[in-house]
């Protein structure tokens, strides 16, 4: 926080040139999948800025998808598994289209197994799931991304979107922090 005693330092893990590299790559293997009617979803806050670069890099592999967003909440204890909230729902009718969801960091499953029965169950032709990290956990729901930009190893990570109470989403590489 502002005026905090303890100074954290952040070590980088992925510089801002190989996430843009992996973004390319992502957008060529989402072109390669000849998505119909395509819709990226984007689940926020962590994802705003990994989604605003793979729409960009999808527009350059030839495809115009159309955006939205939602913003979902998990309640529950760190060791119990919560209940996830809709706290902000997508805006665009979702049935015949191909969808994909993009989220920034994949852990215990839980949400983007609900984000993605949620979007299924609106009638979508497909829904498939794009994480920028995969992190090495187990999982609490068996959940297998489509695409996915890295490994992450079991760090706390922040920067490119991602967050520790708000701060640090604007750094344009992907950091552990330490301290």
């Amino acid at each position: 926080m502002a005026g905090s005693a303890v100074a954290e330092t952040i070590k980088p893990l992925f510089s801002t040139e190989t996430i843009a590299r992996r973004v390319e790559a992502l957008a060529c293997d989402i072109a390669a999948a000849k998505l119909d009617n395509l819709i990226i979803v984007a689940v926020l806050k962590g994802s705003f800025i990994f989604a605003a670069d793979m729409i960009r890099a999808l527009h350059r592999q030839g495809l115009h998808p159309e955006i939205d967003f939602m913003f979902l909440a998990s309640y529950g204890s760190g060791t119990v598994g919560g209940e996830v909230k809709v706290l902000r729902d997508v805006e665009t009718a979702l049935a015949g289209r191909d969808v994909v969801i993009v989220d920034d960091i994949l852990d215990s499953g839980r949400t983007l197994v609900f984000a993605k029965e949620l979007l299924a169950a609106r009638g979508a032709h497909s829904v498939k799931t794009c994480i920028l990290l995969d992190k090495q956990v187990p999982r609490r729901v068996t959940v297998t991304p489509d695409f996915i930009g890295f490994e992450c190893p079991v760090e706390f990570v922040v920067g490119y979107g991602m967050d520790l109470d708000n701060r640090y989403r604007e750094l344009p590489y992907i950091g552990v922090l330490e301290g």
